[in-house]
C-alpha cells in the first residue's frame, strides 16, 4: 500500500511539474515578444528568473553608477534592455517597449507597477526616428525641446 501510495505521489509531482513548466514557457510567450532579439536568446543579462525579480535593482544600481558617479556601463544600461526587447512591426518599425502589448509595458501592467522610466528615456532603440521625439513627447518637453532648437531661451 505504501509503495502505491508513493508512486501516486511521485506522479503527482511530475504531472504538477510539467503543467508548471508549460504555465511558465506561455508566461514567457507573453513577456518576450515574438521578433525581438531576446526571443531568440536562451537567457537575459543575467538568469531569467533573477532578472524577472532583481531588474529594479540592477537599474537602479546602474542609475547611481551613471548619473552620480559618471560611470556609463554597457551591462544593466536601459537602452540595452530596449535594444534587445524591443520589437518590429511588419513595416520594421520599432514597437515602444512601453506599449501594454510590449515587453515593458505588458509585465509592469500584469504586476500593476507604475512604469515611468521612459517619461524621460527613448521607448525605442536609439538611432531610430522615434526615439528622441517620442521620449520628449512622453516627459510633456517637446515644446521645450523645439523653442531649444529654435534658439529661445528657457
Amino acid at each position: 500500500m505504501a509503495t502505491v501510495l508513493k508512486t501516486c505521489l511521485v506522479a503527482a509531482g511530475l504531472v504538477w511539474a510539467l503543467a508548471a513548466q508549460t504555465v511558465q514557457a506561455e508566461e514567457m510567450k507573453r513577456y518576450v515578444v515574438e521578433g525581438s532579439r531576446a526571443a531568440t536568446l536562451p537567457s537575459c543579462v543575467e538568469p531569467t528568473e533573477l532578472m524577472r525579480r532583481q531588474h529594479m535593482e540592477f537599474i537602479k544600481h546602474q542609475r547611481i553608477a551613471t548619473v552620480h558617479e559618471g560611470i556609463r556601463k554597457e551591462k544593466y544600461g536601459l537602452s540595452g534592455c530596449v535594444d534587445c526587447h524591443i520589437s518590429y512591426s511588419a513595416e520594421r518599425i520599432p514597437q515602444p517597449i512601453n506599449q501594454a502589448d510590449q515587453f515593458c509595458g505588458a509585465c509592469h501592467a500584469f504586476a500593476a507597477v507604475n512604469l515611468n522610466c521612459f517619461d524621460c528615456h527613448a521607448s525605442v532603440p536609439n538611432g531610430t526616428p522615434l526615439d528622441a521625439a517620442a521620449a520628449h513627447e512622453a516627459a510633456g518637453v517637446a515644446a521645450q525641446v523645439q523653442s531649444h532648437r529654435d534658439g529661445e531661451d528657457h
